[in-house]
C-alpha cells in the first residue's frame, strides 16, 4: 500500500501577519524550490554556522537533500501522484547512497539539537520536520509504506501538539492536510482500515489545511500550492491546476517542473488534459 506522505519540510512559521524580514532560511528554501540545490545547501550551511544551536538548520538541509532526490528521481511530476499505478510499478528507483548518508546525518543532528530544547517551539518545528522528511523518504523512495505510515501519524500528532499552542504556525498545517487528503483518496475499505490504525482520512479537512498553508505559510506555501494543483488534477479541474502552476512558474523561473506540467496539460492526447 502506498501512503503518500508528502509533507517535505513540514514545520511552521511563527511570523506575524505582516511577515518577518527574510532570513537565510527563507533564501535557502527559495533556492530549493528553484531546484538550485547546491546553492540551497550552501545557504543552509551558513545558517548553521551562524546559529549552531538551531535544529532547523540541519533539518532544512535535510529537506534540500530529499527534494533533490525527488527531482532526480522524477517524483515531483504530477503524474506520479495522480496515477495510482506509479506507486506499484515504479520499482526501479535508485537512491543515491551518498545523499542518503548526508540526509540521515542531518536528521540525526536536528533531532539531537531539538532534544536539548524541550518545550521550545522552534525545536518542535525541527522535530516535526525530521519525522516528516523521514516518512517521505520511506514512502516515496524506499517504498517502505508501513514504516512511512507510522511516521506520518507521528508527525501529524506532533503538528497537533504544536498547533494547539500556536494555531498560526501555518506551515505546520500541511502535515494535517496531507495525511487527511492523501489517505482520503484510498478506496473505502482501505480508508476504514487506515482509520482503525489511527490515520485521518477526512478529505474536506485535508483540503482546508492545505489551502491554509498555501495562503499563509512561510516556507511551505509553494509546496502546498503544488499539492493543490495535484488535487485539482485528480478532480479533473484543469483550469484551476493551470492557474496554480502558471503562478508557480513565474515565481520560480529556474524550476522547469511547472512549465513542463503546464505543457502536459496542453497535450490533448494526455490523460490529464481534460
Amino acid at each position: 500500500m502506498a501512503y503518500r506522505t508528502i509533507f517535505i519540510a513540514a514545520f511552521c512559521s511563527a511570523a506575524a501577519a505582516a511577515g518577518p524580514a527574510p532570513t537565510l532560511l527563507d533564501q535557502g528554501y527559495r533556492q530549493m524550490y528553484n531546484l538550485q540545490f547546491a546553492e540551497a545547501h550552501q545557504t543552509f550551511a551558513e545558517w548553521q554556522r551562524l546559529h549552531p544551536d538551531d535544529p532547523l538548520g540541519p533539518a532544512s538541509d535535510a529537506a534540500a537533500y530529499l527534494f533533490g532526490e525527488f527531482d532526480r528521481l522524477h517524483i515531483l511530476q504530477s503524474e506520479f501522484f495522480v496515477q495510482e499505478e506509479h506507486f506499484h510499478t515504479d520499482h526501479k528507483l535508485a537512491p543515491d547512497p551518498v545523499v542518503k548518508q548526508k540526509f540521515d546525518a542531518d536528521l540525526a543532528s536536528a533531532r539531537a539539537l531539538a532534544a536539548r530544547q524541550p518545550g521550545n517551539t522552534n525545536a518542535m518545528f525541527a522535530s516535526l520536520l525530521a519525522v516528516g522528511l523521514r516518512s517521505d523518504y520511506l514512502a516515496l523512495i524506499e517504498k517502505s509504506y508501513r514504516a512511512a505510515f507510522l511516521d506520518m501519524k507521528g508527525a501529524r500528532a506532533q503538528a497537533d501538539t504544536l498547533l494547539a499552542r500556536d494555531p498560526e504556525c501555518y506551515d505546520a498545517w500541511i502535515a494535517v492536510g496531507v495525511e487527511n487528503y492523501m489517505l482520503s483518496t484510498k478506496a473505502a475499505p482501505l480508508r476504514w482500515l487506515l482509520r482503525l490504525a489511527g490515520g485521518e482520512t477526512d478529505r474536506a479537512v485535508g483540503m482546508q489545511k492545505l489551502r491554509l498553508t498555501a495562503e499563509k505559510g512561510r516556507y511551505l506555501a509553494p509546496f502546498a500550492r503544488l499539492l493543490l494543483a495535484v488535487a485539482a488534477l485528480r478532480d479533473h479541474d484543469t483550469p484551476q491546476a493551470r492557474v496554480i502552476l502558471d503562478a508557480l512558474s513565474k515565481e520560480y523561473p529556474h524550476n522547469p517542473l511547472y512549465v513542463q506540467e503546464l505543457a502536459r496539460l496542453q497535450a490533448p492526447e494526455h490523460g490529464l488534459a481534460r
